[in-house]
């Protein structure tokens, strides 16, 4: 960790210098996550043989993760554990049944539907933390969050998809658990133990970790969307209508939940954008090896749509002064 600045000036410029820096985050993250998209769309037939290489690039984003973690951030569950648990099971709870509901609202062909439920049953989105920094909400407790969902991911996520998207497509949950591990949960671990073995190396590159991570997910994107151009053409209008109605009342659950367990303002907050935003890129990943390429468009939207939303979203908090 970087020396904490002594002077009140010193202090004052680092955290506008910190805020600025995440304000930038929140409004490049989704342009250049939409133009993958766009590319992907226009010239499919550059990333059609990339689709291996969506598993290794979100454990490229899962070892960053854990770059970025440190084991303070987890002795706050021992010190806080009912937020965080209110936190991960709405995460868990909330989204995958708002996923079933969706899908069955709106009719949704098979293969989006199983994709729309995947969407609910992943964890929390590492975008997450800036986010819930900017709408003022509590970094420590959506860090503790994001990281209990992905760490329980691997067991619960597999579950949820048999439970719910079986009814929709046949779903290999031992392999999907097999695959959440090799691709989530090792690469997090790694990068927890290369942060505690090497602090100040990883303090020298952690500036450049959310850009990596932005340039794999968008690479994902534009990967998956090359692969479903057609099913785009035909149904994209339904699938953004399903991932908007997602995203938007899981904060809307997610808030109210937390307001009617009678968490702080700030918990609140978190608590909404946790559940709202979600691993997309595991889903999107998860989708191409386990289920269709066109049930991984709705994890590709959402991963453009949730970055969107998440920016406006804390536009729209910070500016209030009560909850």
């Amino acid at each position: 960790m970087a020396p904490a600045a002594s002077d009140p000036a010193e202090r004052t410029a680092e955290s506008a210098a910190e805020e600025r820096s995440a304000r930038r985050a929140v409004t490049v993250f989704p342009l250049l996550i939409l133009g993958a998209g766009v590319l992907g769309f226009l010239a499919p037939g550059a990333f059609a043989a990339w689709s291996p290489a969506i598993s290794p690039l979100l454990g490229v984003i899962m070892f960053g993760m854990g770059l970025t973690l440190s084991w303070p951030d987890f002795a706050l569950i021992a010190r806080r554990p009912v937020p965080v648990l209110i936190g991960v099971i709405a995460q868990f709870l909330i989204m995958p049944l708002l996923g079933a509901g969706i899908a069955a609202a709106l009719q949704l062909p098979p293969a989006l539907a199983a994709g729309v439920i995947l969407v609910g049953c992943c964890p929390g989105g590492t975008a997450s933390n800036v986010v819930s920094y900017l709408a003022r909400g509590d970094v420590a407790l959506s860090v503790a969050m994001t990281s209990v969902s992905t760490l329980i991911a691997p067991f619960l996520t597999p579950l949820l998809c048999l439970w719910l998207a079986g009814e929709y497509m046949s779903v290999n949950g031992t392999a999907m658990m097999v695959s959440i591990l090799q691709v989530v949960l090792i690469p997090v671990l790694a990068g927890l133990l290369v942060r505690w073995l090497l602090p100040r190396l990883v303090l020298a590159v952690t500036p450049a970790l959310p850009w990596i991570s932005v340039a794999a997910i968008s690479v994902i994107v534009a990967i998956v969307v090359a692969g479903s151009a057609g099913a785009i053409v035909s149904t994209g209008a339904l699938v953004l209508l399903a991932v908007v109605l997602h995203n938007g009342l899981g904060y809307l659950l997610g808030y109210a939940a937390a307001a009617a367990l009678r968490l702080p303002a700030p918990s609140r907050r978190t608590t909404a954008i946790e559940v709202g935003m979600q691993n997309s890129g595991l889903a999107t990943s998860l989708a191409k090896t386990y289920l269709t390429p066109e049930a991984a468009l709705p994890g590709a939207v959402f991963s453009v749509w949730h970055n969107v939303s998440g920016a406006l979203l804390a536009a729209i908090l910070r500016r209030r002064a009560g909850d």
